[in-house]
């Protein structure tokens, strides 16, 4: 009797699976329309073939080692389920519910993370998630960098880099509380739009700075001095970021073992969807960098981030949509450069063919939070500007945009982009205008709107020279067009607003 217990035992143990998948493919994802489709796994039986099937496809996989890699034909959109299987004689694996549509990554630091079961709101929107055609792979820091110094639990992750845990999920009740708010209205928003099933991938932190993110060989290359424990002391760690970095890891601890160090971010929450097909990627992120007073340096690191990833994603042309940072009522040194920031973000959107820059001013905090609450309108204009410049609908993405400006004697004309409809949301004169003579010495215009353009003039500026549009850490825009959209910050231009870099609409 006891033989048969034994035999009865072994019997209900389960088999070593022969091929397996990488954990970025699980069910209920979705694979990217248009784009051969990179589909990798492992094998404790290298010797076999291994062959993988998906849509009416059945390909080959390439076998190195105990690595194996298979790519699918580009494919038209689809809703319907279907598994992606991979076989070999002495065993199968395969993914269920995979569908075919849109796939973008979402990423930045807090206010992309902050949850969905964060926003107001937040219980009608989470009752009322469900969608077969949104689908989310959400990667859940374990480890954060809230001011208590890490455990000897949370050293050790960071130090064997389990930093994400995540997986792919349909949306619903049950699994949108945690997504990110943004990333889960600007998927919606898409989704409604192109009719299609999207996915969105989501891996972010609080309070990270652009480093963490740029991957390890283009560090090397281009930030030699970053190497090692070494960043924290570097220029491109801010006094927030080194300062937080110190209460982590505690005195004469690692830093090269924190979240912030060069490249740990990329490798722990990004790296493993190389070479993924991707329709782009949305962005939030700066509140850590703008404390640094260097446009060159932080319009250096942004673009760093967007080639790399193209470089990494193998897309060139990936579309790349940020957030510019919105207004904040703190008067601290830590907010100061903000304007400076965000025309940091709008030149890197002019320089960068595909990279687009998503105005919020009027969305931030009356207060000194940090996280506005706003999210929905975030990522709907997130949503619209990648509609807009991305897939080509016809939709409002942008409020009115400085083109130029004339002067006839004191007075100054303002011409406009995306001017239609121009009014303020107060039916008050517009605010936020600023003029300055050849000695830069700006004052406050008051401001008239006529038609399409707003004309300016300004006590004590006889010879208008430069103007500016909304240069403070703090304000309250009221200028927009007929579709409500604000207009964008604007630094001193002296009248020749600079032209952007050519586009590439997907479709």
């Amino acid at each position: 009797m006891k033989r048969l217990t034994c035999i009865m035992m072994l019997g209900a143990l389960p088999t070593l699976a022969a091929v397996e998948f990488d954990a970025i493919y699980g069910d209920g994802m979705v694979l990217q329309r248009g784009r051969e489709v990179v589909v990798r796994g492992t094998t404790d039986k290298p010797s076999e073939p291994v062959t993988v099937s998906f849509n009416g496809q059945k390909v080959k996989a390439e076998t190195r080692g105990r690595r194996w890699q298979a790519v699918l034909e580009p494919m038209k959109a689809n809703a319907e389920g279907q598994a992606l299987t991979a076989e070999q004689k002495s065993g199968s694996a395969s993914v269920q519910n995979v569908v075919v549509g849109e796939v973008w990554i979402a990423s930045g630091q807090s206010n992309m993370l902050w949850r969905l079961n964060q926003t107001p709101g937040n219980a009608q929107t989470i009752a009322r998630s469900a969608n077969e055609n949104f689908r989310f792979f959400h990667s859940e820091p374990q480890v954060h960098t809230s001011p208590p110094r890490y455990n000897a639990e949370q050293l050790k992750r960071v130090q064997e880099k389990r930093m994400y845990e995540g997986k792919w999920a349909v949306s619903a009740p049950a699994t949108t509380p945690r997504m990110s708010a943004v990333g889960y209205y600007f998927g919606q928003a898409l989704q409604r739009e192109l009719g299609v099933p999207v996915g969105v991938i989501h891996a972010s932190l609080g309070g990270s700075n652009m480093l963490a993110w740029i991957p390890r060989d283009v560090v090397r290359k281009e930030y030699p001095g970053c190497q090692g424990a070494s960043w924290v002391k570097s220029k491109y760690a801010s006094e927030w970021v080194r300062g937080r970095a110190q209460q982590n890891v505690g005195p004469g601890g690692d830093f090269s073992l924190h979240p912030y160090a060069p490249s740990y971010l990329y490798e722990t929450g990004l790296e493993k969807w190389e070479g993924f097909p991707v329709a782009g990627a949305i962005w939030y992120q700066g509140e850590s960098d703008a404390e640094i007073l260097d446009n060159e340096q932080n319009k250096k690191l942004l673009k760093d981030i967007i080639t790399s990833w193209r470089d990494k994603l193998g897309n060139p042309e990936m579309p790349f949509i940020q957030v510019q940072l919105p207004r904040i009522n703190d008067k601290s040194k830590l907010r100061a450069y903000w304007p400076e920031f965000r025309q940091v973000q709008a030149e890197v959107a002019r320089e960068l063919p595909g990279v687009e820059c998503v105005v919020t001013l009027d969305l931030g905090s009356t207060n000194s939070d940090v996280h506005p609450p706003r999210k929905v309108e975030v990522g709907e204009r997130l949503a619209a500007t990648a509609l807009k410049e991305v897939y080509g609908k016809d939709v409002a993405a942008s409020g009115p945009v400085i083109t130029g400006f004339r002067t006839k004697g004191s007075r100054v004309q303002v011409s406009f982009n995306n001017a239609e409809g121009l009014k303020t949301t107060d039916g008050a004169a517009p605010v936020g205008f600023e003029l300055a003579g050849s000695d830069k010495k700006f004052a406050p215009a008051t401001a008239e709107i006529k038609g399409k353009f707003v004309e300016l003039q300004a006590d004590g500026v006889k010879s208008p020279k430069y103007l500016r549009y909304g240069w403070a850490v703090f304000m309250t825009p009221n200028l927009v067009n007929e579709a409500g959209l604000p207009t964008a910050p604007c630094a001193a231009t002296d009248g020749k607003a600079p032209k952007k870099k050519g586009r590439n609409k997907r479709r």
